[in-house]
């Protein structure tokens, strides 16, 4: 019988661990492995962020749903991986670090026959100097906590303003090759919305500071979409969003510095600024966790594992972004060296970026990396679980893929929350990653499926999906109907 371990308790590592512990018989064993208590639902962080949601509401324990559906869960830290073995345990193991309880600092093996390497990324706030949630007036929401922590600064900067107070909000990236612009343009817009709210929108001044070269970039080369009768570019999409909701925008910027209310940054024209501000909400660069890997002698082999990220099955060859092509992306995110190993959602190592890339005059390098959002992960987690199924009932080849190169994904971005007067920008995308070959006329999209619409039932939409998704991941009655 077979024991697939998953490591990391997000989006996919939980959407691969529950299907896959709904579609093996009981003799199989599937365990998890995370250093979070928590399961939470990450896309609702920006409603915690400006105090319309409550922690509470986007989260829930782990453990106990876990127990009750037969998978084994440790609450620990992959520390590193031996894939082949060691002198000592002919099976291959990850080695984990209890974080908490009685077996905390504990170290222990964990052998597998099959690891899926859900970890996620590390939010690098290190890499620009003087990031860290909750100094400098900066903030994050890429965590509950971080958002919880968002808004009690964003409150207290309202109820100054309602006094008397002019300010200055600054939202974007915080790093020059940061990514998730998409929840930054989430952000900014609900609490734009929340100062109208408030009465207090007048004394503010809100901007954008981006390392994308255009508005709507979000790191997927921007798109050409249709929106109503008309069709239009992602960047006149938001450029008009922007000017609608008073919003002004700082682009091509690489944040280098952060000291308290000012934000230093590199432009693509090689001039080093700063933009003041009271609060600050800024997305990190994301890196991988600095795993290492060893064989059975004890020799370091990181590098058949990971770039970063781990590698799967991507043509990682360097070539110039004219030479770039949907084919260089993974199907099905198995790792080359051990086909036991499989890294969907973020874990992954990208081939290459999918905005072009840009330098400053300076040789700097300030572009988005590759957004990751919920949809890709929980669809590539669950192929890697159906692959593994199958091969675990004997099948030789693997036949779930899921490339993002042919992969559409369907995006809600909240404009301000509200059953009345909420809003919600809906964008679909199809493929994730442009062809350019396939689609040459309209930026490497196929037009009939890449669409945008902006209004109240979008916000409507994204609030059933964050209820559906909460029902989804706590495993009730027939969650497995409700797509990734």
């Amino acid at each position: 019988m077979s024991k697939i371990v998953v490591l990391g308790a997000g989006i996919a590592g939980h959407v691969a661990a529950t299907h896959l512990r709904r579609k093996l018989s009981k003799a199989h064993e599937v365990v998890v492995i995370s250093p979070n208590s928590n399961y939470q639902w990450i896309p609702s962080n920006i409603w915690v962020g400006i105090g319309r949601m409550e922690s509470k509401e986007i989260l829930f324990p782990l453990e106990p749903l876990y127990k009750k559906k037969g998978i084994r869960y440790k609450q620990a830290k992959v520390t590193t991986f031996y894939p082949e073995g060691d002198e000592e345990t002919d099976k291959p193991f990850v080695s984990i670090e209890y974080i908490v309880g009685e077996n905390k600092g504990q170290k222990e093996k964990v052998t597998y026959d099959y690891l899926i390497n859900a970890t996620g990324p590390k939010l690098a706030f290190d890499m620009t100097e003087g990031l860290n949630p909750g100094t400098n007036k900066a903030y994050s929401v890429c965590t509950y906590s971080h958002a919880e922590h968002a808004w009690h600064a964003l409150d207290d900067l309202i109820q100054q303003m309602k006094k008397g107070k002019k300010a200055k909000i600054l939202i974007g990236t915080g790093h020059a090759k940061s990514t998730c612009q998409g929840a930054a343009f989430e952000y900014i817009l609900n609490v734009e919305q929340e100062l109208r709210r408030h009465k207090v929108r007048q004394m503010a001044e809100i901007v954008w500071i981006s390392n994308e070269s255009k508005l709507g970039d979000f790191g997927m080369d921007g798109m050409l979409l249709s929106y109503g009768s008309n069709i239009m570019k992602s960047n006149e999409m938001v450029e008009m969003v922007f000017e609608d909701r008073g919003i002004k925008w700082i682009l091509g910027a690489g944040v280098n510095k952060i000291e308290d209310g000012v934000a230093h940054y590199e432009n693509l024209e090689g001039e080093f600024k700063s933009e003041t501000y009271d609060f600050a909400m800024l997305i990190p660069a994301f890196s991988g966790h600095g795993f290492k890997a060893y064989d059975k002698n004890d020799n370091d082999i990181t590098e058949k594992l990971f770039k970063g990220f781990m590698i799967v099955d991507a043509d990682y060859t360097p070539k110039p972004y004219e030479e770039w092509s949907v084919q260089d992306w993974p199907e099905t995110y198995q790792n080359p060296s051990y086909k036991n190993i499989f890294a969907p959602g973020i874990a992954f190592a990208p081939p290459h970026a999918i905005s072009k890339p840009r330098v400053s005059k300076n040789g700097t390098a300030i572009s988005p990396a590759p957004p990751r959002t919920g949809m890709p992960s929980g669809i590539t987690a669950k192929l890697v679980a159906d692959n593994i199924i199958d091969t675990i009932h004997g099948k030789k080849e693997l036949h779930h893929k899921g490339s993002l190169g042919n992969m559409g994904a369907a995006c809600i971005a909240s404009a301000g929350y509200g059953m009345t007067q909420g809003s919600g920008i809906s964008i679909t995308t199809y493929p994730i990653v442009p062809d350019y070959k396939k689609y040459p006329d309209t930026q490497g999209r196929q037009l009939k499926k890449t669409f945008g619409e902006i209004g109240l039932a979008g916000h409507w939409l994204k609030l059933a999906l964050h209820y559906a998704f909460l029902y989804k991941a706590k495993m009730r009655p027939f969650w497995w109907l409700i797509p990734e």
